[in-house]
């Protein structure tokens, strides 16, 4: 159980907390909400024990683990299924032990708590993981120093699930992941064994993954014990019947304060004036909670085009000599919303490259309405605004004709009026995130792509941008990992996969549904796909997995055989020892145990390799 018991804390004399208590149960899953800036990270820090407090206190279960996401993951040589594995601190110690120990007893005991640890199919769990978010097997064999920043934080993700903390701290982990990996995060997540505390704007992760809601607002922490859409709800109640309440008290204070106003000066009725002001005095309006500012989007009206705005007829597209995408026939009119879904690395960007002119087409033929203008959006463009200028100095770079009266306009409806003069560098995510929004649409593009435009932005402007997208005339191309923002935008789906494009007939829930259950559409027309000759990368890859496996069991054998000689020792029988033989007895049945999951996972290795080999 998690214990925040009337904290205190301020930054640069600003408080952030101010007597907040709040109970966490073992077990649950809590997400923790509020404005940005309110202290939620801040949180975090203080109960890893990174920051002292100024008052009260936090407390956890004595020896109680704690996890989170590492800021950096080095570019080591070291494979990620390795960096993965090396999160399990005590198993890897154990490991290294069981390959130097020479004591029997010794032995003994590490074999058990090997056992105990479930140490033998940590490999397997650690995959599992790796792949659910979007690794696959052969780049699970490659080193970290392969991988770009925003992956080697997938594989920071992988190494705090696998360690299985008892209180895992989660910032914003859908940040770094496509929806795929966001939607198996939040399964694994709402299957986790123990206490989870996630920060995050997601709606849908939100919904699904945590049954509980902790609200950080006005230096006091609130327990919700519902999902975020039930606390929105009772929030809102909250917020109308304080406002009600507020309302009436000012009604009153107006009354009384007429009859102040009007009888103060006549001594007849000074007394009764005098009674009214103590009665206006005593009347206290009760506290409503700090509403963010409003956090709109305005995106500009293009003028309408004659459909469609983009046909393309077998088309392919790669880059050089290879092709990523082929046989693409695709449509796309003014009012259409799509949704591209896809794993990782089927193609989506390649696609998004493609519509906005950043790739040409390698075969077919793209027509596109003459006087068509596009707007492109991706994530990695807010790192490159120029941190030393301000909004206003952007907008006058790239419009040096415009009036300063119109550059504020565009800055005021993207929320950014406050932050006009204000270096980028001095601007937070969600604030980059709107000014790159807006330089995306100054000249009123009539299609929009959007790749990952959510990321920085807190709920209330997802909603925001949610309603932008919604009264605007152009056309939208959305890849997020946000399901919420899909399925309140979006009204069609294009699946990438396979190298080819195709509309998904069904729903955001079937393609959930699909994805967590790693089936295709059901089909009655389907028939058993065949098997597809394993690559030699495979074969390798099970080839090494059998001998791991008989190297595992070489060393139980050895230490099976240690432990028997020991137990046909007669010394140990004789009556002074026969506590000490029943505790020898013991691990002997003990590593007979490891010894069978042993040959067990051998067996499987053995039996896929020989599958394997058959499809060469």
């Amino acid at each position: 159980m998690l214990r925040i018991n009337d904290i205190s804390y301020a930054i640069e004399g600003k408080p952030l907390f101010e007597g907040a208590s709040a109970t966490i149960p073992t077990g649950h899953k809590v997400g923790l909400v509020g404005r940005n800036g309110a202290g939620k990270s801040t949180l975090f820090r203080i109960i890893r024990g990174e920051l002292a407090l100024e008052g009260g206190d936090i407390s956890l279960p004595s020896r109680a683990r704690i996890g989170g996401v590492a800021q950096e993951v080095p570019g080591s040589e070291v494979s990620l299924i390795d960096t993965v594995l090396e999160a399990d601190v005590e198993r890897t110690a154990l490991m290294a032990e069981a390959e130097t120990a020479t004591d029997p007893n010794r032995i003994a005991e590490v074999q058990t708590r090997l056992a105990d640890i479930d140490a033998w199919s940590a490999e397997a769990r650690a995959a599992s993981i790796l792949k659910g978010l979007g690794f696959s097997d052969a780049e699970q064999q490659m080193p970290c120093s392969a991988f770009s920043g925003g992956w080697r934080m997938r594989v920071a993700l992988a190494a705090v699930l696998f360690s299985a903390p008892d209180l895992l701290l989660l910032d914003e982990p859908t940040n770094y992941l496509d929806l795929e990996g966001a939607l198996w995060l939040e399964s694994y997540l709402a299957r986790y064994p123990h206490t989870v505390l996630v920060i995050s704007h997601d709606r849908g992760l939100l919904n699904r993954a945590v049954d509980n809601i902790l609200h950080l607002e006005d230096r006091k922490l609130t327990y919700y014990t519902v999902a975020y859409d039930d606390f929105a709800e009772q929030r809102a109640a909250r917020i109308a019947q304080a406002e009600a309440e507020n309302a009436k008290a000012k009604a009153r204070i107006a009354h009384l304060q007429s009859f102040v106003d009007r009888f103060r000066a006549k001594a007849s009725k000074a007394v009764q004036a005098q009674s009214r002001l103590k009665m206006i005095d005593k009347i206290q309006l009760i506290s409503t909670p700090q509403e963010a500012a409003l956090r709109k989007f305005t995106f500009p009206e293009p003028e309408e085009l004659s459909p469609p705005i983009i046909n393309m007829e077998g088309v392919a597209v790669g880059y050089g000599n290879r092709t990523v995408l082929s046989r693409m026939t695709l449509r796309i009119d003014q009012d259409d919303r799509i949704a591209l879904l896809g794993r990782n690395g089927q193609g989506k960007s390649t696609l998004a490259k493609l519509l906005s002119d950043r790739l040409e087409p390698q075969a077919g033929r793209i027509t596109k309405a003459r006087k068509l203008r596009i707007g492109f959006f991706a994530q990695h463009q807010v790192d490159e605004l120029r941190v030393e200028e301000t909004p206003l100095d952007h907008l006058r770079r790239m419009l040096p004709d415009e009036l300063p009266t119109k550059h504020r306009a565009r800055l005021g409806g993207f929320g950014l009026a406050p932050q006009a003069e204000t270096e980028v560098g001095r601007l937070s995510g969600g604030q980059k995130a709107r000014l790159s929004l807006m330089l995306a649409t100054l000249d009123a593009p009539h299609l929009l792509i959007l790749d990952e435009p959510t990321n920085h932005l807190d709920i209330e402007s997802r909603e925001a941008l949610v309603e932008a997208l919604t009264a605007y005339t152009g056309a939208v191309i959305l890849v997020s990992h946000d399901m919420h923002l899909l399925s309140l935008v979006a009204d069609r789906l294009w699946l990438v996969k396979d190298g080819a494009v195709a509309p998904f007939e069904q729903d955001l829930e079937a393609y959930r549904a699909m994805l967590l259950s790693s089936d295709k559409p059901a089909s009655s027309k389907a028939k058993p796909a065949k098997p597809k000759p394993a690559s030699r990368e495979k074969i390798l890859e099970l080839r090494s997995e059998v001998r791991k496996c008989e190297a595992r069991l070489e060393k139980l054998n050895d230490m099976r055989d240690k432990l028997a000689t020991k137990l046909a020792d007669p010394a140990l029988y004789e009556p002074e020892k026969v506590g000490e033989m029943e505790v020898w007895q013991k691990k002997y049945a003990e590593v007979m145990d490891g010894l069978s999951r042993a040959e067990g996972l051998w067996l499987s290795a053995q039996e896929s390799l020989e599958a394997a080999e058959t499809r060469v």
